[in-house]
């Protein structure tokens, strides 16, 4: 685990494991992870990969000054210079929710960098005016009440209440639940709030355009439950010709938790081994 100093008031806390021989998987994690978001699917891929996991600006470990660096924007243009100072030229990218966006804007904005990419339970953003103002509305409300809820306990009942939401289908009941709790538990909430406030899905600059232009192969992963998301992600492969859509049987917003063996098939089905 390493902690590193570049532009844009960033001090990254970031991680990386596998096979450095073989060639690299970014993964960004969603809202409230952290860097072990992944760590039951890099158990199944094992040597398979080299892995860099990262906490984005927000959570975990990493350090953050200014508001305006909590931007996708500028985390997009940070991560690009942290890449620079660890020499990685170009690799594979997995990004999930929150970090499915921004994984989204990296590869339209620096498409160079990157191999092929894969979006769980991701979105290009929201299409119209009515819905953005709609969603920072709303997320301002939960940013407050996340940063009321400073006390563990208080920060434990509003992750259960979280996921209650329909968007987590039967999530509650799985093995991996309270493990998961326990891991974005180690957040701040004061700092999740400006995470939501200032790059969540309403104030993130909409990519529908330029989805269009598209350069690199994405592999577009959505729960057969997350019925909001199929629509998009299909909306998603009628602009660029490059989306490839799957659609996994038994599992809502997080595959990955609730299907990691699928999830890591199809990982290694599309970043495919014998190509690099």
């Amino acid at each position: 685990m390493n902690l590193k100093n570049h532009r844009f008031n960033y001090r990254f806390n970031y991680c990386f494991s596998g096979n450095p021989d073989k060639p690299l998987i970014i993964f960004l994690h969603g809202f409230m992870g952290n860097i072990h978001e992944f760590n039951e699917a890099i158990s199944f891929l094992k040597d398979d990969f080299y892995y860099l996991n990262i906490d984005l600006p927000g959570h975990g470990k990493t350090q953050v000054l200014g508001d305006d660096s909590y931007t996708m924007a500028h985390t997009a243009d940070a991560l690009i210079n942290l890449l620079d100072e660890l020499k990685v030229k170009q690799c594979f990218l997995v990004g999930y929710s929150m970090g499915g966006r921004l994984a989204l804007y990296l590869t339209l904005h620096f498409p160079e960098r990157f191999y092929q990419v894969i979006l769980e339970s991701a979105s290009p953003g929201l299409l119209t005016e009515k819905e953005r103002l709609e969603r920072i509305k709303r997320d301002e409300q939960i940013a407050r009440k996340l940063a009321r809820s400073i006390q563990r306990e208080d920060f434990g009942n509003f992750l259960q209440n979280w996921y209650n939401q329909p968007i987590f289908g039967n999530i509650k009941t799985h093995s991996g639940f309270e493990q998961m709790i326990e891991n974005r538990l180690q957040n701040n909430p004061v700092e999740l709030a400006k995470s939501l406030q200032f790059m969540g899905t309403g104030v993130q600059p909409p990519l529908w355009q330029k989805l269009s232009d598209n350069q690199v192969p994405i592999l577009l992963l959505v729960g057969e439950n997350d019925k909001k998301f199929i629509d998009t992600n299909r909306k998603m492969t009628q602009i660029s010709d490059l989306c490839n859509f799957k659609i996994i049987k038994n599992t809502a917003h997080n595959i990955h938790l609730e299907n990691t063996s699928v999830f890591v098939e199809h990982i290694r089905d599309f970043f495919n081994l014998l190509s690099r």
